[in-house]
């Protein structure tokens, strides 16, 4: 039996190695694994022995020879193959171990040049990796370290391995190489396209970070996969807690995106992916209080969102309720101290916590991708339009522009209610705007006086003005372009309301 073995990271590569040559594999290696097995002790063959070809072109090519392939790829039972084999004298390959370089590392890195980018695109490994796999009734390839043990225990009980473990070795071979493929491809068309170029083809490079409990449901099994470099709630630190569940992640991130946008103190408390309190203060304490204030019922078992560094105080605050996850830049020592009272709490400090993503949002559905940007635009102060005779007011402004940054993460039809720089009410996700108005002042109750109302998208009727102008409200904003915005103008006009348009849209499905 012979392996060829060509591996950059040599994890576990050792161990694994004396083992074969303990039950007398042949090794044959390269380069630096060659180097490596002559520092075991153990009698590799170098590659060139087989090929019968020096290593040419700084090692760009030394194993795409036929000599390599044939033996990997001989298929042992056909007559016709096997007799070539003879003929030539191929050395017949069993076992092929390799992985490959560091694109992925090396391209991340903003010291790597060029050319050290370049060099790193793996040709010999993915080709060899791809043969093995291709013929896995009778070659066994290996792409995890993780495999290694399994294997070497296999070998020594039965002189091979089982058929549906070669296969399945196949299987991960070939996602490896797609993965390492996809993050090539990835990388090119990023830097020469652009980040926001759709090609005719893509692959997603998924790498997996966590096996979670369950999904959704309990009956759903699910993992967590990391797409490029680790951003978002992808990249933070667990400080405590328990085990982040699925929900949590997509509840965590709804928290994470929405206090990005809010200036800074700002606080918001997510229930279902939609924000129940959000709010704005001189500190974090007096953000997240009134986030907590506008709607403590259904804060309880929350997720909170706060955009500075959770003090002391704030923590001994959000200690008197129930909440899953709190996402912050960081907390102070103090906090934590207060939070070790609380083992299961989930405490996620989010690195870099301003960033924007520059990756594409997918959405499934059943048989393929919907693909866009990330909805991350936006406005100035010259984009705002004011539609009605009256301008606001200050602090209306300021308002209106809280609900602006909120409404864009509420499921559509999104109504969102803000007063004195607190998220008073919120209508999300009903069938028909007039219902999500409706629903947002019913939350907001004494407090839709004097507010101001966000909606993601223009105003069909202005039904929705008058309900406004009813319940005490004092400026709207919206994006416009309906054709019967001179209807909610006209009304707005006589209800003494003011109303900004902003010319663009935020639905959220």
């Amino acid at each position: 039996m012979r392996a060829l073995i060509s591996v950059f990271d040599k994890d576990g590569i050792d161990e694994f190695a004396l083992a074969l040559d303990q039950l007398g594999v042949e090794i044959v290696s390269t380069g630096g694994t060659f180097k490596r097995m002559k520092e075991l002790g153990i009698p590799a063959v170098e590659v060139t022995r087989l090929t019968h070809y020096p290593e040419i072109m700084d090692g760009r090519v030394k194993t795409l020879n036929p000599n390599i392939h044939g033996g990997i790829l001989a298929v042992r039972h056909n007559d016709e193959h096997m007799n070539k084999v003879n003929e030539l004298n191929i050395p017949l390959i069993d076992i092929v171990v390799v992985n490959l370089y560091p694109f992925e590392a090396t391209s991340a890195n903003p010291d790597s040049t060029w050319e050290e980018i370049v060099e790193k695109i793996d040709i010999g490994g993915p080709a060899m990796i791809r043969s093995a796999a291709k013929n896995h009734e009778d070659v066994i390839v290996l792409v995890n370290p993780a495999r290694y043990g399994q294997i070497i225990e296999e070998l020594k009980l039965n002189g091979t391995v089982p058929l549906l473990l070669k296969q399945q070795l196949a299987a991960e071979a070939y996602s490896h190489t797609a993965y390492y493929d996809s993050v090539i491809s990835a990388y090119f068309r990023t830097k020469f396209f652009g980040a926001n170029f759709m090609p005719s083809e893509m692959g997603i490079a998924m790498k997996q970070k966590q096996v979670l409990r369950y999904g959704e449901n309990s009956h759903q099994k699910a993992s967590l996969y990391q797409s490029g470099l680790p951003s978002g709630v992808l990249d933070i630190e667990v400080l405590q807690g328990k085990e982040l569940s699925f929900n949590n992640y997509i509840d965590m991130q709804a928290a994470y995106q929405i206090a990005r946008d809010l200036p800074v103190p700002g606080a918001v408390v997510i229930k279902h992916t939609n924000p129940c309190g959000a709010a704005l203060g001189s500190t974090i304490l007096e953000a997240y209080t009134k986030a907590y204030e506008a709607d403590p019922t259904s804060a309880f078992g929350g997720i909170i969102g706060l955009n500075d560094i959770c003090d002391e105080g704030t923590a001994i605050a959000i200690s008197k309720i129930f909440v899953e996850v709190i996402i912050a830049p960081d907390f102070t020592p103090e906090a934590r101290i207060v939070f070790a009272a609380k083992a299961n709490l989930r405490l996620i400090k989010k690195p870099n916590f301003f960033s924007k993503p520059t990756q594409f949002d997918f959405r499934r559905v059943e048989g393929g991708f919907l693909v866009q940007d990330e909805d991350t635009s936006t406005m100035s102060d010259e984009n705002y339009q004011v539609a009605t005779k009256t301008a606001p007011s200050g602090q209306q402004w300021i308002d209106l522009k809280l609900g602006w940054a909120i409404v864009r993460y509420v499921k559509s039809n999104a109504i969102v209610l803000v007063k004195d720089g607190v998220l008073v009410g919120v209508g999300a996700g009903q069938m028909s705007r007039v219902e999500s108005v409706e629903l947002a002042i019913k939350r907001a109750g004494a407090k839709a006086s004097g507010s101001t109302m966000a909606s993601d998208a223009f105003f069909p009727f202005s039904d929705n003005v008058e309900l406004a102008a009813a319940a005490g409200i004092t400026a709207i904003i919206q994006p416009g372009g309906s054709v019967r915005d001179a209807d909610s103008i006209t009304k707005a006009n006589e209800s003494g309301l003011s109303m900004v348009f902003t010319g663009r849209r935020h639905f959220r499905h």
